[in-house]
Formats: C-alpha cells, structure tokens, sequence
C-alpha cells in the first residue's frame, strides 16, 4: 500500500491518471498533452504501471495506456476529487483543454482513411442487403437486456461497440490491426462510448477464459485460415450462458472477392457452422438469412451451456 500511495506522490503521475480517466492515450499523446518528452512520460508511467495503477498495450510500434481495474482506480479518483486544490484543479483543466486537440487529430486521422477507402467498402456493400437491415437483425439477435460484457472480435472501426456498447456494462475491441483500433478510438471517442481496445489474434484473443458474455464477430470469419479455429478461442473467453453471435456471408461463388477484397472463405454453410459451435461447446439457437443481393448475410448465433473448455489465462 506504501508503495502504490509513493507512486501517486507525483503531480505529473497524478495528471496522467486524470487523462487515462478521460480515454486510453497512447505515450506519444501523453506526452503531447503534458508537453514532457516520451522517454520522461515513460518514467511516470513504468512507476504507476509498476504500482497497478494502469495497464501497458502495444501496438505495432505504439504502446497505449489504461487505467487498471475500477475496484483499484475508483477510490483513488474518489481522493483526488475530494483533496484537490484550485492550482491542481486548473491543472486538470488545461490538460482538459489539450486533451481536445489530441480527438480532433484522431478524427482527421480517421476521416482521412476513410475517404480513401470508402470506394472499396461501397462495393462490398452493394452486394447484400442495407447495412441498416443487418444491423437492426443483429440489434434483434441480441435483444434489449444488458448484455454484460460485450467483446467484438475483429472490432475494425468500432462500429459494433458503438451500437451496442451503451448495452454492455463493459465493452472490449480486439483487432489485429494498430490502425484500424486507432480509427475505432477516434469513432468511439466523438460518441463518448467508453471501451477497452486491445491489439490480439483472433486465435490467441488476450483475454482470460470465461470473462465474456456477449461475444460477436461481425463480417471477420470470411478472412479467417481456420475459422473453426476462431469459433473455439472465441467460445473460450465465453463465460457459461453467454451468447456468441457471428454475422458473414452465406456460402457463395464469387471467387474474385478472394483476389480484390482479401476474401480467405466463400462464406459458410449452415451445418459447417453449426458443427463448429457445437465442437465449440455452443448450441445454435438461431439462424437467420438475410437475402437482397447477391451476397446473402447470415447470423449465426449460439449459447454456451456448460464451462468445458480447458482453462488457460490470457495470450
């Protein structure tokens, strides 16, 4: 306890934890915020890390921050609200401020991306059903109640979260990806949707077993080598009675989406996914087609009725 109270004792500690409360930043944007240099930011943040005060994600060549578990971060925030003077205060506020310039770069950044790949994504799109009708199937799939903890495996832009994060009572984003997670923080962070995003393996998902219960995997399987592979690791993190929703593409015949769009599979089959799911430890309850195009978009959704899964801690 003496040693994580002497890691707080430090007005710049105290600062970052305050910007963490905000958002996940990375060491760069910290140290734009608190117009340090990165190896001095480093310093302050191995210190708090050190002391459990926050957690350390890399991403390609970034790292990114945030905070540790409520449980141990609430109490803090609780005292520093309660003994904060007027000069810490305005201290708060100034990074506040700076703070601001950090999301408007994130949403350049994001816009920026997308015009440029906007025509490829129209594409796709034009052969199956609006948009708008997958996502209200899926909003029906998952219904109105909390959904727990919600973990979008391939999370792409976010866009899954920003549906139905506000369901959840904590939401978590995996991609591959240290671009398109740094699109899905700049989404995010314009709706004010809070969520961990984390850079993983759709096969080696770092995550413990057993934490979810809502697991989707929206438009990701079709890219996967070995997507019975990535059915099993997602039933994995799944916790007993939690629902895995996946949402592809019906098997189909058009083989040049292999070589324009980075197609793996030609969508799915009914039986093929539902033995997955069952190998998986999942029994499917629904199974909707949504015809309109050329491409036929299905949603799979199954439960996981018993923890029979070999435990192992997160990848």
């Amino acid at each position: 306890m003496a040693d994580f109270f002497q890691a707080l004792a430090d007005s710049t500690r105290l600062r970052v934890l305050m910007l963490l409360r905000e958002m996940e930043l990375s060491v760069g944007e910290l140290a734009q915020v608190l117009g340090q240099s990165q190896p001095r930011v480093s310093r302050h943040l191995k210190i708090l890390a050190d002391a459990g005060a926050l957690e350390r994600r890399k991403e390609g060549s970034w790292v990114f921050l945030t905070l540790a578990d409520a449980l141990r971060t609430d109490p803090v925030f609780a005292l520093i609200d309660t003994l904060a003077d007027g000069e810490i205060k305005n201290l708060f506020r100034s990074d506040a401020v700076r703070l601001e310039s950090v999301r408007a770069e994130r949403t350049q950044a994001a816009t920026r991306y997308f015009e440029a790949h906007a025509a490829v994504w129209d594409q796709i799109r034009s052969l199956h059903v609006a948009e708008s009708e997958v996502e209200r199937a899926i909003a029906d799939a998952l219904g109105s109640a909390d959904l727990g903890c919600l973990v979008d495996i391939g999370t792409g832009t976010g866009r899954m979260i920003e549906l139905f994060g506000p369901q959840a009572s904590q939401a978590i984003g995996i991609d591959r990806s240290s671009e398109m997670l740094r699109l899905a923080r700049a989404k995010l962070d314009t709706t004010g949707i809070r969520a961990s995003l984390r850079q993983g393996d759709i096969y080696a998902l770092p995550l413990p077993d057993e934490v979810a219960d809502c697991v989707i995997l929206h438009q990701v399987l079709h890219y996967a080598h070995s997507p019975a592979a990535a059915v099993a690791e997602a039933a994995r993190v799944l916790g007993a009675g939690g629902t895995l929703l996946i949402v592809d593409f019906a098997a189909h015949e058009r083989e040049e989406l292999r070589e324009t769009d980075a197609h793996i599979r030609l969508g799915f089959e009914d039986e093929v996914m539902t033995d997955w799911f069952a190998s998986a430890g999942l029994q499917v309850d629904r199974v909707q087609h949504l015809e309109g195009g050329e491409l036929t978009v299905t949603l799979w959704r199954g439960v996981k009725a018993t923890a029979t899964l070999t435990r192992r801690k997160a990848a």
